[in-house]
């Protein structure tokens, strides 16, 4: 049974199939249009610095042949067989995108979906519709990427740009079109025997779940699709599920294991209760407003003596909270973190730092979002103390889950995690939302703070001042709205303030909120 993915879910090959000669079909229509359906294979830095991995209607395959365009069959309104194995070292992603060739916009289109297919069984299958975009004339649609194994990623981004834009977005250069050569179709296989990885014929095919498409779906494409060059990144068609954390001041456990539901300190287990000032932070050790208390030094002590309160901390686990403003990172070879740009205030042994570029993709995601980060890769063996402006800073540990945050309160993190833009959603703001950064998988996210936060239970009416929220757990549904009960003198910024985030969510959710305001 094919497994089902919403906007921005993710998930290995390995847990799809064992296979890794793929089928990936697409199928997406809309009443008087044409579609342009290609795929982008790009390097480690997302660009397209070998355009002979650029497959199209005018190039249908790769050099080696790992990548190959197969034409609309099995109700695909096109198709390609991907050999994972025999694709390159360079090439890091494949980006399947889809582009209107004229007029029109992808609001306009039919349900439609991406599929993998394996074995002739499918395996995966994301679905789509027009309700998720609106100008847009261009879409990418999901992502094959390797990062340590080949993943799958259901992307659907939009892009207001044509095929030049994306092309030029991905590092590609537009050719100039010559009108007397004629555009060649790809060769489709024999219907009657369709190869041994491709979906079973249409007549066998599993029906779409949203029902047949409109006619249109089934004509051959047109010219060529591109990946959607970071624009508005969308927001999750539904909130996860409740959050769940590492019980405070325990030692990393290995990935997999059970982890305790998050109960703050001071709550009763089982019932969610806002901690007390100065408060604690899920995942931090001991409350705000300093480390171990040691007993006052006698004004004749010695300068050793003096300074013995100003100590190292003890070695905990991999991050250890020196004090409320400095995080120490011990580091081990293989296990590198990613960190603030010029955070670093001091570190002992054989450390190396390398800067972090987040390829074109994320650069330009990062200027349409605000959600960019500007990051050093710290690697070698020895600690790393790291600190900004002395703002406050605390270990949030992940152990297989999400949060949600924003990429300026984020001082560091292990390479380990995932991050991902987040549209969030509501009225209020130009586009209809802003955006938020999501962390996910097994490791520890480091966050700053001005001043002391407070750590509030999603209720069925939260809400919080959007230049304030630092932090909320993955299970609580965030939405712009516009505040009503108060008058606009009533907010120290008369423009920005007016706008809040409205928090949802089953008991157990949470939202950390700063006394400052960005």
């Amino acid at each position: 049974m094919a497994r089902e993915f919403q906007r921005g879910h993710k998930a290995k090959i390995s847990d799809l199939t064992a296979g890794t000669d793929l089928y990936v079909g697409v199928q997406i229509s809309g009443p008087g249009l044409t579609f342009d359906i290609s795929c982008f294979g790009l390097d480690a830095d997302e660009r397209l610095s070998d355009d002979r991995y650029f497959i199209f209607f005018n190039q249908p395959k790769s050099p080696e042949d790992s990548i190959q365009l197969l034409g609309a069959q099995s109700g695909d309104t096109e198709s390609f067989r991907v050999t994972l194995d025999q694709i390159p070292s360079q090439i890091k992603k494949l980006s399947f995108t889809a582009t209107i060739d004229g007029a029109g916009q992808m609001s306009q289109i039919a349900p439609g979906y991406l599929r993998i297919v394996a074995g002739g069984e499918e395996v995966a299958r994301y679905s789509f519709d027009g309700s998720e975009f609106s100008t847009e004339r261009a879409v990418m649609l999901g992502d094959l990427y390797l990062k340590d194994v080949w993943r799958f990623a259901a992307v659907g981004q939009g892009f207001d740009g044509g095929l030049d834009a994306l092309l030029k977005n991905f590092g590609g250069e537009v050719a100039e079109e010559e009108p007397e050569a004629a555009p060649q179709q790809p060769a489709v296989p024999a219907q009657s025997q369709a190869p041994a990885f491709a979906p079973p014929p249409q007549a066998t095919a599993p029906a779409p779940s949203f029902g047949a498409p409109p006619a249109p779906a089934q004509a051959a494409p047109a010219p060529a699709a591109a990946p959607v060059a970071g624009t508005t990144p969308p927001a999750p068609a539904a909130p996860p599920s409740p959050q769940t954390f590492t019980p405070p001041g325990q030692i990393y456990t290995p990935p997999g294991a059970p982890a305790g539901q998050f109960t703050p300190p001071g709550a009763v287990a089982g019932q969610f209760a806002p901690p007390g000032a100065p408060g604690a932070f899920p995942g931090q050790a001991q409350p705000f407003g300093g480390g171990t208390q040691l007993a006052p030094v006698p004004p004749e002590a010695n300068v050793r003596v003096v300074l013995t309160k100003y100590a190292e901390a003890p070695v905990g686990d991999r991050w250890t909270e020196q004090n409320t403003n400095l995080v120490r990172a011990t580091l081990t070879k293989d296990a590198p973190i990613l960190a603030k740009q010029g955070s670093m205030v001091a570190y002992q042994g054989d450390i190396d730092f390398a800067h972090k570029g987040s390829g074109l993709l994320g650069k330009l995601t990062g200027a349409l979002t605000g959600q960019g980060m500007s990051l050093m890769r710290c690697t070698g063996n020895g600690e790393v103390f790291l600190a900004d402006e002395a703002s406050r800073v605390f270990v949030i540990r992940l152990q297989g889950e999400q949060i949600y945050t924003s990429a300026q309160g984020v001082l560091a993190f292990d390479e380990s995690l995932e991050t991902e833009v987040r549209r969030i959603e509501g009225a209020g703001l130009p586009g209809g939302g802003f955006f938020s950064m999501l962390f996910s998988g097994t490791g520890a996210v480091v966050v700053k703070t001005r001043g002391v936060p407070v750590v509030l239970p999603v209720g069925a009416a939260t809400y919080v001042d959007g230049n304030a929220v630092i932090a909320w757990s993955a299970g609580a549904q965030a939405v712009t709205t516009t505040s009503l009960r108060l008058r606009r003198s009533g907010y120290a910024r008369q423009t920005t303030e007016a706008v809040n985030l409205q928090f949802r969510g089953a008991p157990g959710n949470f939202v950390v909120v700063q006394p400052f305001e960005v």
